[in-house]
């Protein structure tokens, strides 16, 4: 897990390792500086005050802390550059890996979720590995050097710090152990509050047009309560860290004063000697005082970089090992699709599905809610795996082609029209990044959206809000088709794509979609059965399974299912 954090460290890995080697040079010269104070006191006052003595000695001391102070910022720096290039290299990474999930693998992780690793995880992650290359360095070296300094002053006075580091390191373990599961729990009720968040934000048309919202204003509150309450029981048990580190660190140097002026006084030791020697100590318990700062953070991060691991260790469900290169035509056939969200063969949504779609044919998908027209849909450019059967597009099975070749011949238009932050021309160019504005304007004519940008006072250079915002449902669908049409697909569904567009402007788009793309197999889903009424077969689907397949009017004297949602429809409009 730690060795696949850091292989994102990449061309940052160089101040990864300066860092550290810049850390030990300014440890080991602040510990010679109480031995150079020691000598001032046994040696320089003690021989009735050489100045000479003492102004070499404190020359030295002031050179060893200018140096090591120098080489402190140095490291700082470098820790910094290492850390931050460490935050970007996974950020990227998980991004990447997020953009090679399938739709079975996003529905594993929440958007919230996501987001939640993608950020707070990562600053965690950061910060933890930035104090990491810095004091887990220098507090052993300061450590060993430091005791090594000691004993060589006084062995029998540094039984009294031998004694404590068993008892601290005991303290630790205990707390460490009991810490990170607090902590990972905390992290699940993070996103779940994050979660909370993105569905207010996302929805805030609808709350405020409810009037709801005092109601997701306690929902919220709700949620930050179950934070603060996860993250206070989860740091309350490290709160006993700094208590005990100190506790430890005063006992012990109380103790060596009060022995260390027993052996002063009984001629075993100097006074310069004691004094070094209390320097050399506070060095050990800082450095161990650091030490444990550390732990604390890394307790805090483990969790963390964990859920980082999931995310980099989760395994595309749909494996891009196909070689075709190019889908050849239109056509679609479906032989005997069985599929499930979960892999189980027990818990189908779509049982036995088999049909055959002729290059250039127009297709019409009907059914109930729930009938699996989507996930049918979806499964041709493999967003989704089959679980049984085969799939083939031009011919070949799906999974024959590379994904990014099967989906550039593939245009889908979702039920949820998504659009980005940028001017409409910008998010026409999704389809075909080259496209000439002729080529623009020509769809958006198909897609009946030309007229409606051309009335906006910058036209194709209109600014969209994030999603479409200041666009109506209607307008951002005939958006979405113009993109799709953008990619000179070999197949275009339209998802219940016009459902927000009124009955004469979907019969345009139909219109000019036959008239000028007739090479294209169009399969559409919807709701309305005179979207599809003129398609040259109609799929009839009812829970998971194939009810009926024919023209519209075949299905009128054929299917009950068909033949009752078109009457339904019409004794709407005569009602209307």
């Amino acid at each position: 897990m730690v060795k696949k954090i850091l292989s994102c460290l990449d061309k940052y890995t160089i101040y990864a390792i300066l860092c550290p080697l810049f850390v030990v040079i300014e440890t080991v010269l602040e510990v010679f500086i109480p031995f150079y104070m020691s000598k001032i006191i046994d040696v320089g006052m003690a021989n009735g005050g050489d100045i000479a003595y003492i102004s070499r000695m404190g020359g030295l001391m002031v050179a060893f802390a200018v140096l090591s102070l120098v080489c402190g910022a140095v490291a700082a720096h470098f820790a910094a550059r290492a850390s931050a290039g460490l935050a970007k290299g996974i950020r990227k990474k998980i991004f990447d890996r997020i953009q090679d999930f399938s739709f079975a693998n996003i529905d594993r992780f929440s958007t919230a979720s996501l987001v939640t690793r993608i950020t707070t995880d990562v600053t965690t992650t950061q910060q933890a590995f930035m104090m990491t290359i810095r004091s887990v360095v220098r507090s052993p070296v300061m450590l060993i050097v430091a005791t090594v300094m000691a004993v060589r002053i006084n062995w029998q006075l540094s039984t009294i710090f031998f004694v404590a580091l068993p008892f601290l390191g005991a303290i630790l373990v205990i707390i460490a152990i009991r810490a990170f599961p607090r902590f990972k729990y905390m992290m699940k009720i993070y996103d779940k509050m994050n979660g909370s968040v993105q569905e207010n934000l996302a929805g805030i048309r609808v709350v405020k047009s409810f009037v709801r919202g005092d109601y997701e204003s306690k929902r919220f509150a709700f949620s930050a309560d179950e934070v603060k309450h996860a993250q206070i029981r989860a740091e309350k048990l490290l709160a006993w860290n700094m208590p005990v580190m100190q506790i430890t660190m005063y006992g012990t140097i109380t103790a060596i004063v009060w022995f260390g002026g027993r052996f002063i006084i009984g001629g075993m030791m100097t006074a310069g000697e004691l004094m070094g020697f209390i320097s050399y100590v506070s060095q050990i318990l800082m450095s161990l005082m650091m030490l444990s700062m550390v732990f604390v953070l890394l307790i805090m991060s483990r969790a963390s970089v964990a859920r980082i691991a999931e995310i980099l260790d989760e395994v595309p469900d749909i494996a891009d090992d196909g070689t075709e290169t190019t889908v050849s035509d239109g056509s679609v056939a479906f032989e005997n699709v069985s599929f499930s969200y979960f892999k189980d063969e027990n818990n189908v949504v779509l049982e036995n599905v088999s049909f055959s779609i002729a290059a250039g044919e127009t297709v019409g998908i009907v059914g109930g809610t729930g009938s699996s027209k989507t996930t049918l849909v979806q499964l041709i450019p493999r967003l989704y795996d089959v679980l049984g059967g085969t799939i083939r597009v031009g011919g070949k099975d799906v999974r024959q082609y590379k994904v990014a070749a099967l989906r550039q011949a593939v245009a889908m238009v979702l039920q949820k029209n998504v659009l980005f932050s940028g001017t409409i021309l910008d998010n026409l160019r999704w389809g075909n990044q080259n496209a000439t504005e002729e080529e623009v304007v020509n769809a958006c004519k198909i897609a009946q959206a030309h007229a409606f940008i051309s009335s906006f006072p910058d036209g194709y250079q209109t600014l969209l809000g994030q999603g479409g915002v200041n666009l109506s449902g209607g307008q951002k669908q005939r958006l979405c088709i113009a993109r799709a049409l953008l990619k000179t697909p070999k197949i275009m569904i339209l998802d219940d794509s016009t459902s927000a567009v009124d009955t004469a402007t979907d019969s345009k788009i139909r219109a000019a979609l036959r008239g000028n793309h007739k090479d294209i197999t169009t399969i559409i889903i919807a709701q309305r059965i005179s979207s599809v009424c003129e398609a040259d077969k109609i799929i009839v689907l009812d829970d998971g399974k194939i009810n009926g397949i024919g023209t519209h009017e075949t299905l009128m004297r054929e299917n009950a299912i068909y033949r009752e949602v078109y009457e339904s429809q019409q004794e709407g409009k005569v009602t209307a």
